[in-house]
């Protein structure tokens, strides 16, 4: 009698799932619009105007908000004072008109329009701003460019936003249960959105044969419509939870600066956020480059627009393909039979093959790398798993800093030797894309989990807001290192672009990446030394990294 009483909405695994289904689904849609863009980086310069710089600042404008206004501090502020429910739905609505505020600014509406005029001959000088070299604008950026950074930073601080928010949600439904696992899944199934953006969002470009970017953009603002749908659901099942265990939303303590301080003191602290912004920075700005770092480096042909790979209907099965890979791997790690462990792996295995046939035989950038996530989706439930009840979290940052450093410097150095191997160069491409995707799973499944473990409950939505914070400096900063490291370095190709010896199209897929991904790696090796670091600290901190969350009997 007493055991069903105290039983809530959390002690019950099938509806703390369906919880986490909701806060995924809804960061699945987040990340499709995050990288909207990405794979049509070369449209974007054919049609739009945007070389490397202007793509690239634009691009590192998503979190120029959360950095330089200190919109995510406020968050985590926000976060601790009124509770997940509000912040669920807050960011989901900030995240739907900074969207929509960028789908206007690519439209075909925008251009000749006076507010294009405005933007050609406003914000070329920003005070302060020009003068410290952190300007979202400079002189001659696109008027579209401008007006699509301002819908981006919008976007930027409701997304970063809402990855607090579930983090801290997580926190809460799965507190004493399968965490670790439970933000693993998360981030492995949101992922997803990365391979669904590089898979449709060409498709929604390209539609009829008439090439127009807004329509890509547009279809990421539908769903976030739909993410801003799942955070509302999430908000009557959490506020039922509540209300079953007596909780307050808020809590008691309030708010103080001294809270930050605190955190700030923490050597632990440091040394993931530290990890956090390097691992982060040397993933995120690499997706927004990837699909374009790929057709300058592998060698294409041109499909007959009769032929059945440069159809629309391959596109869907390719992506049922994906989802049965997906679903398959996920799936694999929740099977309790070890025969039916094995089928679900045969068949993920059989599915990725499928599916990375089929993007090469369909000759496009955008599907190749649209394998980026598959790999972790399988593995990151697996790690996070073992995180929960063998620990070695620490560990295996260090494997994922290694295999980051191995995976940038294979991009740099040993695909261009691919060029003009057709085959050759789409395998090097897979393995490594598929590799990097893996390394980047180590990150949710093993340094989220260890954020409690290291602050108070009570502000612990501060200390993921100082982390996020701090991850954010990085991705405003190398989306636009990338672009302008990128220019810096092709100055033949930006001169002839100039003079008009070859075309937009032809310089988009010209440029050499060697510089940008070694830059990448670096960043990698200083996430290895500080991984070690931390291993040091832990140990003789006990702060506990090493352990595992779910403490068992045996």
């Amino acid at each position: 009698m007493t055991s069903s009483m105290q039983k809530t909405l959390r002690d019950s695994a099938a509806t703390r799932w369906m919880v986490l289904l909701f806060l995924a689904f809804a960061m699945f849609c987040s990340y499709i619009f995050m990288d909207i863009l990405s794979p049509i980086k070369d449209l974007m310069q054919s049609t739009r105007g945007w070389d490397s710089t202007a793509f690239g600042t634009m691009q590192g404008s998503e979190t120029f908000l959360n950095v330089f206004v200190f919109f995510l501090i406020f968050a985590g502020i926000i976060l601790d004072k009124m509770g997940v429910r509000f912040t669920a739905v807050l960011s989901g609505a900030v995240m739907l008109v900074g969207a929509t505020i960028n789908w206007y600014a690519v439209t075909e509406m925008f251009m000749g329009s006076s507010l294009e005029a405005w933007f050609n001959n406003n914000l070329n000088y920003i005070p302060g701003f020009d003068e410290l070299g952190i300007s979202p604008f400079y002189r001659g950026m696109p008027a579209s460019a401008k007006f699509a950074a301002i819908g981006f930073m919008i976007f930027g601080c409701g997304v970063e936003m809402a990855g607090i928010m579930v983090s801290r949600g997580i926190v809460k439904w799965f507190k004493g249960h399968e965490m670790a696992l439970a933000m693993g899944s998360e981030m492995a199934l949101a992922r997803l959105g990365v391979a669904t953006c590089m898979i449709f969002s060409p498709v929604f470009a390209k539609l009829g044969g008439d090439i127009d970017v807004s329509r890509s953009v547009a279809f990421g603002v539908v769903l976030l419509m739909i993410a801003l749908i799942m955070f509302i659901v999430y908000f009557f099942m959490d506020k039922k939870l509540d209300e079953q265990t007596g909780e307050a939303e808020e809590k008691d303590d309030p708010f103080k600066v001294s809270d930050i301080g605190n955190i700030l003191r923490s050597s632990g602290f440091w040394l993931v956020a530290l990890l956090c912004v390097l691992y982060y920075s040397a993933i995120f700005p690499f997706q927004k480059y990837a699909v374009n770092m790929l057709q300058c480096n592998l060698t294409f042909t041109e499909l007959s627009p009769d032929s059945f790979w440069a159809g629309n209907t391959v596109t869907i099965i390719q992506y049922v393909i994906m989802l049965v890979v997906a679903a398959a791997a996920f799936a694999s790690n929740f099977s309790k039979g070890k025969a039916m462990r094995t089928l679900m792996q045969i068949v993920a295995v059989v599915a990725l093959v499928a599916f990375c046939y089929m993007g090469y035989m369909r000759q496009s950038a955008e599907t190749v790398f649209a394998v980026f996530p598959l790999l972790a989706v399988g593995i990151t439930p697996i790690l996070g798993n073992y995180v929960d009840h063998k620990g070695k979290a620490a560990s295996m940052l260090v494997i994922g800093s290694l295999l980051l450093i191995a995976c940038h410097l294979t991009f740099a150095f040993i695909l261009p030797m691919f060029k003009g191997n057709a085959v050759g160069g789409i395998i090097v491409a897979y393995v490594t894309i598929l590799v990097l995707g893996a390394s980047f799973s180590l990150v949710p499944a093993a340094l989220w989990p260890s954020v409690p473990k290291l602050v108070d409950a009570k502000i612990i939505g501060s200390a993921y807001a100082l982390i996020f914070w701090i991850q954010n400096i990085g991705l405003w900063l190398f989306p636009m290192l990338i672009g302008k490291v990128l220019d810096k370095t092709n100055p033949q190709l930006v001169s002839d672009l100039e003079t008009g010896l070859i075309t937009p199209q032809e310089a988009a897929v010209s440029y050499d990446y060697t510089a940008p991904l070694v830059m990448l790696a670096s960043l990698g090796i200083a996430a290895l030394l500080l991984g070690f670091v931390l291993k040091y600290i832990d140990k003789k901190k006990g702060y506990g990294l090493e352990e595992p969350n779910i403490k068992e009997n045996e």
